[in-house]
């Protein structure tokens, strides 16, 4: 018998097999990198679909609070424009990085101690070191010094006040009126109020830019161009 053959047979056959690489040895190694997700999803009630929803709503919050809010129409006092039960779209980040109100932009506001206790809408006729009067001879609006045309958004059948005023706008403050003067509560008011009917800058929350609703109802609030040759407040620079 040849037993340095039965050796070396014996040998190869102890010898350990290489490793067999297989879909079955990588497949934990895949799992892992889904591991993180599907423990996030066993977390929230109703798996991936909860998920997406928290998500969204956490998104609008975001939108809400920090870009843009609806803002639904509470009165007539912004006739013809602006209906009862319109919603606008108010841009939260048209006077963030330095920018302010402008004369003739409809603005959202807070109110409280100045108006009453809420969010109001209108547009601004003054801004800061503005002098603002009414009316001349010819029934219309000055500001300093400049009559202000507001045939082209002014209620139908509406004069530019009923009430005479003759007042010098706060630096950082804004002089507000209702387009439509006879169904609005505005600064014309508000002059014996605290604040003396101004409402400071910081009390803006946006400039109302889209009438969103209804969809027949639907446009693009633009700046009149009845302000465009209003020269600046005295003092002002510019």
């Amino acid at each position: 018998m040849d037993t340095e053959a039965q050796h070396t047979e014996r040998d190869r056959s102890s010898a350990p097999a290489p490793p067999e690489h297989s879909s079955e040895a990588a497949a934990p190694e895949g799992r892992s990198r889904f591991a993180l997700a599907g423990r996030v999803t066993e977390w929230v009630p109703g798996g991936w679909i909860s998920l997406t929803l928290l998500a969204c709503l956490l998104f609008s919050l975001f939108l809400n609070s920090f870009v843009a809010q609806p803002f639904q129409i509470p009165s007539r006092s912004m006739e013809t424009g602006l209906r009862i039960g319109d919603r606008v779209l108010v841009n939260k980040l048209a006077y963030r990085f330095g920018a302010e109100p402008r004369r003739g932009d409809v603005v959202v506001f807070d109110g409280t101690g100045y108006f009453g206790h809420a969010d109001y809408i209108k547009r601004v006729v003054g801004v800061g070191r503005d002098h603002v009067v009414c009316c001349d001879k010819d029934g219309r609006i000055q500001v300093n010094g400049r009559p202000v045309d507001e045939s082209t958004f002014l209620y139908p059948g509406d004069s530019p006040s009923t009430v005479p005023f003759d007042v010098v706008v706060p630096e950082g403050a804004l002089f507000l009126l209702g387009d439509h003067r006879s169904a609005s509560s505005d600064s014309r008011d508000h002059l014996g109020s605290p604040g003396g009917g101004m409402i400071p800058v910081g009390e803006v929350i946006g400039r109302a830019d889209w009438i969103v609703w209804p969809f027949a109802h639907q446009a693009r609030l633009h700046r009149p161009s009845a302000y465009a040759r209003v020269p600046a407040g005295e003092g002002a620079d510019g």
